[in-house]
């Protein structure tokens, strides 16, 4: 194999989206399967040609895969983290693969499903007690929205941020969504809906966390000289990098950061990096799919990748700026909070799409998409794709 290729996505696969516990009696696996035979078949290819295999957030079982759809030779399996902030590295990882020669075509699949007594959204409260966590927990936060909901109240209340600055992220994502045949919304939101809700924790409530749900993505990612041949336009691996600031550790899992860090969403370094490593800048870029797992999740990252400055997030959304006619459209396919929780790959998913021409929210003259994954943990990770090779 020849190494030092460059890399490009070629498929995207997934299978419906329902509610959280909804898909049984599938398993994860099986749905991890469909997806990927999807993406095959969009790419042209077929299991012969799959040899390579990246998951994150989850463990999936690559000698299952191999047996059950009948894989002849698997030459790379790997995790490219944990939680959602691994989403987009996940590409990334596939892509080094790729041009290291390790692989030639490589699978990026996520498969969440989550049964009906046991919410993910919970996941400290099912953590078992330790001495170290006897100290080191968030005492009382029984859920990742708990805590950042802690962030959100200290960034409004520096900034001047409301929540009506966070309806707007809500209200524009959910319109973006209706118009996608796999969302599980089917009708807009009102500003008396959003104010009205029940609150979560404070100043969050029901709207602005994401929608627990079922579901697998994949996206098949090959050699550019390679990806010429085959039937869609080659989406370009043109950035990528995964790092982050050392004292933001844990995140919010932790809520120990230094007071610069805690109102944002970790990825200064990380965004640094990206644009250093890429030659582009935040004014390259022409779509930008943000990791949603909470409403502000959105208005710490434009500021965070350097599409506004820090606490301006709020207008910059109030102003129309990430509608589609906006100056940078943001979550076209509804994200996490207009569309479906798939832990960020159906971000990734739109990015590809947004670079083909061939989304149903479309940018018009879409060359660079920034992907990223979630404001969580150690380290983030963050892609770029591009309509040509760099």
């Amino acid at each position: 194999m020849k190494a030092h290729r460059q890399a490009a996505v070629v498929g995207i696969g997934s299978t419906s989206y329902v509610k959280r516990g909804h898909s049984s009696p599938a398993t994860t696996q099986e749905l991890g399967a469909k997806a990927i035979l999807a993406a095959l078949d969009d790419a042209g290819l077929t299991v012969d040609d799959l040899d390579g295999f990246v998951y994150f957030a989850v463990s999936l079982d690559t000698g299952w895969f191999a047996e059950a759809l009948g894989i002849p030779t698997i030459r790379f399996s790997a995790s490219a983290g944990a939680g959602g902030n691994a989403s987009a590295s996940s590409v990334a990882l596939a892509a080094m693969a790729v041009e290291a020669g390790v692989a030639d075509v490589v699978v990026s699949v996520m498969a969440t499903q989550q049964p009906p007594a046991r919410r993910l959204g919970s996941a400290f409260a099912y953590k078992p007690p330790t001495p170290e966590s006897e100290f080191e927990s968030l005492f009382g936060l029984l859920a990742p929205g708990h805590a950042f909901a802690l962030m959100a109240q200290r960034y409004m209340h520096e900034f001047g941020v409301t929540r009506e600055h966070l309806y707007q992220v809500v209200k524009t994502q959910r319109d973006y969504g209706l118009t996608r045949p796999k969302s599980l919304f089917d009708r807009s939101i009102t500003r008396e809906e959003y104010f009205s809700a029940r609150m979560i924790a404070d100043p969050l409530c029901l709207y602005d966390f994401t929608l627990e749900s079922d579901g697998a993505v994949a996206v098949i990612t090959t050699a550019a000289d390679r990806a010429k041949d085959l039937p869609h336009r080659p989406v370009y691996v043109v950035g990528s990098a995964t790092a982050g600031d050392g004292r933001w550790g844990r995140g919010i899992n932790w809520l120990g950061m230094d007071d610069d860090l805690f109102t944002t969403a970790g990825a200064r370094l990380l965004a640094d990096e990206l644009y250093a490593k890429s030659g582009l800048m935040p004014s390259d870029v022409d779509v930008a799919l943000f990791y949603d797992h909470f409403s502000p999740a959105v208005l710490l990252q434009l500021e965070d990748y350097g599409f506004c400055g820090r606490g301006e997030a709020g207008d910059f959304v109030a102003g129309g700026n990430t509608k589609i006619d906006g100056r940078l459209p943001v979550n076209t396919h509804g994200g996490h909070l207009g569309e479906a929780y798939i832990v960020g790959m159906t971000h990734v998913a739109e990015g590809i799409e947004q670079i083909r021409g061939t989304a149903i929210n479309q940018v018009s003259d879409a060359e660079i998409a920034l992907v990223t994954g979630g404001p969580s943990i150690l380290p983030g990770g963050a892609v770029l794709f591009g309509s040509s090779p760099r």
